[in-house]
């Protein structure tokens, strides 16, 4: 049986990993689109870890066996997340794009509360999610003024929901029907076939790209690719493990943005620390060590009840 502790520090590890991925798609992008790049970022991720999986016969099999699973988490996670992610952060400004994404264990936590019986709504989640949208806001609003002033904007928050809300259904759909699926092979298939169709889709939206790419870009994109392949595979197994609630996961992503804005400060020329920011850091922190004191607690007093 695995411990909160271990669970909690695993999430952070890949939290801190994904806080990386802002500033990495923002390099990337000088030099390429958004499919295109993604597409190519999700097959080599796929291809990295296919050395870790299994043996050719048994990976197949694995596949065809949980093919429904497979699938939906390859259209769920990998098309409409990215896509509608791309998309959306095209047309909206930096910030407030930051605190739509920021909403995303609210999102969760609705989505899994309506999916499974399990995973409700208690006032813990609720104060820890309050808090945490209202210190991303605070980080944003340190950083850059948001605002919709356009039709376009509107659409893009749309679509950056629209995203969440398919990570969200993705995330519940691994935790209830992937036990006993190797997640390294759930992952390894949906991240790199998922790739392979961002990418034939790029040719044909978004057109062939013939710009010079330096070196720094192949990096970033090495480390991108390794990042997610990493990140997702450790995300799938504690998703899988027992007694893991889908929701109570997801509201350690609310360390992404903090981590996102030291990185902005130590990576970006121009940036530097704001007022706002490193009080919406404070919130953000306060409310994730509250939810951990408080739920470690109830779950105490339920255990001595019973």
């Amino acid at each position: 049986m695995y411990s909160k502790g271990n669970t909690i520090f695993w999430a952070v590890i890949a939290c801190l990993l994904w806080s990386t991925a802002y500033a990495g798609i923002k390099l990337g992008l000088q030099y390429d689109t958004p499919l295109h790049f993604a597409g190519v970022r999700f097959m080599i991720s796929g291809l990295m870890l296919l050395p870790f999986t299994v043996k050719p016969a048994a990976y197949i099999r694995m596949i065809r066996e949980n093919y429904k699973v497979v699938l939906s988490v390859m259209v769920l996670q990998t098309l409409m997340n990215y896509s509608l992610f791309y998309l959306g952060m095209d047309l909206v400004p930096g910030a407030l794009g930051a605190v739509i994404v920021g909403s995303q264990p609210l999102v969760t936590a609705v989505v899994a509360a309506m999916m499974h019986e399990e995973e409700r709504l208690t006032r813990s989640k609720i104060i820890t999610i309050v808090f945490g949208i209202s210190g991303v806001i605070l980080i944003s609003a340190g950083r850059q003024a948001f605002r919709i002033g356009t039709a376009l904007e509107f659409v893009g928050v749309l679509l950056i929901l629209g995203a969440n809300i398919a990570t969200a259904v993705s995330n519940v759909i691994v935790s209830l029907k992937s036990r006993g699926m190797n997640p390294i092979v759930l992952s390894s298939f949906s991240l790199g076939i998922g790739g392979l169709i961002l990418y034939l889709v790029s040719l044909s939206v978004e057109g062939t790209v013939r710009v010079y790419r330096p070196f720094l870009y192949w990096a970033d994109l090495l480390w991108l690719s390794f990042m997610s392949a990493f990140a997702f595979s450790l995300w799938f197994k504690l998703l899988q493990r027992p007694g893991v609630k889908v929701s109570e996961l997801n509201l350690w992503k609310f360390i992404i943005p903090v981590v996102g804005a030291i990185l902005s400060w130590l990576l970006v020329p121009g940036e530097h620390p704001e007022m706002l920011t490193i009080a919406g850091m404070i919130v953000i922190t306060l409310s994730l060590i509250l939810f951990f004191v408080t739920s470690g607690k109830s779950r105490s007093v339920t255990t001595i009840k019973q």
